[in-house]
């Protein structure tokens, strides 16, 4: 089941609208270009985690592209008429809350904006308890190219994910389950919907790890409250610049994200990768704890 609440203006609480029936123009250019932003956030007992911070990334990427974006009010409204119409989610099923805005047919002020919430696929609570093999995918640009070139956009969450999905697509048809995108002048990036953590337990200090967004990557929800917990646990942070190399001296590794949460890395480009067990039972705990 799908439930599916339009923003609007005219109805605080949103629009309901059948999920199962055509309900977008064609000539959207949100349909058309990919031009438009999203936000997914996972919906599990009763609470839809990181609301305020998607918000914030979406008020963010929206900026970025110039968009017209409903007041946080509406999109709370809708939000709140969603999950209430889909119900909540037992101990053993987990939904997803996506955001979209959408930049609606050329020569009109305003787009669509919408919310729905529906299952969370069965594939990342899978990943999330056996871990994941990935392989390393030039991403074919340098480490430095979000500053020469904001008009591409990087750091925004928009709805062009062609390219993402044609890794993904890649990894599969090679045997493995995910990617991690590295520039061409060899620094470790992102996933194509997540984002990289790795973590060293040395002479009694733990730290933590993440690619610098000095590089172009999509600052991650679940990375920064990761961040904040670990932080008041103790924990040494680090935001790169990382190589390849340091991942395969980790002793742990993870790509992260709001609905697969923390996925182990089990192997890089076919070389085993350490797993800490007491490190990840450790984040895993923390993530749980996220609201």
């Amino acid at each position: 089941m799908t439930v599916l609440v339009f923003v609007d203006s005219a109805t605080p609480a949103g629009r309901v609208a059948d999920a199962s029936v055509p309900q977008l123009l064609v000539t959207d250019q949100g349909v058309v270009r990919g031009d438009g932003v999203f936000e997914s956030m996972l919906y599990t007992a009763g609470v839809v985690r990181k609301l305020d911070a998607h918000l914030a990334r979406l008020r963010s990427s929206a900026a970025s592209c110039e968009l017209p974006l409903p007041d946080e009010t509406a999109w709370r409204g809708a939000i709140d008429t969603a999950v209430a119409a889909y119900g909540e989610p037992d101990d053993a099923d987990e939904a997803v809350v996506k955001l979209v805005l959408t930049r609606g047919p050329e020569g009109q002020p305003h787009g669509a904006a919408w919310v729905t919430v529906s299952p969370a696929p069965q594939v990342g609570r899978r990943q999330r308890e056996e871990g994941i093999a990935v392989v390393l995918l030039d991403r074919g640009y340098d480490s430095s190219l979000a500053d020469r070139a904001p008009w591409l956009l990087m750091g925004a969450k928009t709805l062009s994910y062609a390219v993402n999905m044609a890794a993904l697509r890649h990894a599969h048809s090679v045997g493995a389950d995910d990617v991690i995108f590295t520039s061409s002048d060899g620094r470790v990036l992102e996933g194509p919907t997540s984002t990289v953590l790795l973590a060293t337990h040395r002479d009694g200090v733990k730290r933590l790890v993440t690619p610098r967004l000095e590089t172009g990557i999509l600052p991650g929800t679940t990375q920064g409250a990761i961040f904040n917990a670990a932080r008041e646990a103790g924990w040494s942070l680090g935001y790169g610049p990382l190589e390849p190399h340091h991942l395969l001296e980790a002793d742990a590794v993870w790509l992260v994200s709001s609905i697969r949460l923390l996925a182990p890395v089990t192997s890089i480009d076919g070389t085993a990768i350490g797993r800490d067990r007491d490190l990840h039972d450790e984040l895993s705990a923390m993530v749980g704890d996220i609201r």
